[in-house]
């Protein structure tokens, strides 16, 4: 299994470690990806370097597509290329993970409609899903996580996605969790 991160100066540090830290000790590749960078700064500097340009990744080799939250999440929204990654991995029926702010892209997408779904709760539009209130909505290919808060829960739920019950088992007790 491998998964795309994509994010851009202003992501959640906490949404963005805790998840892929969680899914490399769990041995499942996850490529950080920059829009047109090779480093990216979180809300609090935390600075990941070094990582991906997304113009040089072939997203359709990836199982599944995350999208930390945080103010990035607008960012992400307006850019075309990350649309058009996004509205692939929908096609294509691949798991889509996304928590906080970022759940509001697929929103305004149309990708929530007729779907269950958590995100930050202030941000909850009329997506045409029904928002449920917990840390962490599956639903299909859909994985949403509320907050910051919800990080570990979330990354959990994305993992049992991807590599089963088991195996996330396995890690959890690995952290005590």
């Amino acid at each position: 299994m491998s998964v795309l991160c994509i994010l851009t100066n202003g992501f959640e540090e906490l949404e963005a470690v805790g998840t892929i830290a969680l899914f490399r000790r769990a041995g499942i590749q996850i490529d950080v990806c920059a829009i047109s960078d090779t480093k990216a700064s979180g809300r609090f500097e935390l600075t990941f370097s070094d990582i991906k340009n997304l113009d040089d990744v072939d997203y359709k080799s990836y199982d599944a597509l995350f999208f930390p939250g945080g103010p990035h999440y607008q960012k992400l929204e307006q850019n075309e290329y990350v649309m058009s990654i996004l509205k692939y991995f929908m096609e294509h029926n691949k798991i889509v993970a996304a928590i906080c702010a970022a759940p509001t892209i697929l929103g305004r997408q149309g990708y929530l409609k007729d779907r269950n779904y958590t995100c930050f709760t202030s941000m909850n539009e009329d997506f045409g899903g029904t928002y449920v209130d917990q840390y962490t909505v599956s639903d299909g290919n859909l994985i949403t996580g509320r907050s910051a808060a919800a990080s570990i829960d979330f990354a959990f739920a994305f993992m049992e996605k991807l590599i089963g019950k088991e195996k996330c088992e396995e890690v959890k007790a690995s952290i005590y969790y």
